[in-house]
């Protein structure tokens, strides 16, 4: 399943509510699993974000639902990469060379 990584940064709403984030990242795994994907860890940082997110999602279409749903609540805004793992640059090489 494709993965991707999401920066996330607190809004002013979000920084307001910091002591609820950790049921605010449940509440996310909670609806990414509706949605058919995972979330697979999820981090505090310090730096120039304040979460880093990795999600599995079946395609792109989930995984821009599941982040639409996370930024629509109004805590996060997001920066999402899509990841590819060891098997999956070995076929992007591979394709390339033709």
């Amino acid at each position: 399943m494709p993965t991707y990584v999401a920066l996330l940064n607190w809004t002013d709403q979000g920084v307001r509510n910091y002591a609820d984030t950790a049921e605010r990242a449940e509440a996310f795994g909670a609806a990414v699993r509706r949605l058919g994907a995972e979330l697979l860890s999820i981090y505090w940082t310090v730096g120039p974000y304040d979460l880093v997110a990795v999600i599995e999602a079946p395609d792109d279409a989930t995984a821009g639902a599941a982040l639409l749903r996370l930024g629509g609540v109004g805590n996060v805004r997001s920066t999402t990469l899509r990841a590819f793992d060891r098997e999956e640059m070995e076929r992007v090489i591979a394709q390339a060379a033709g």
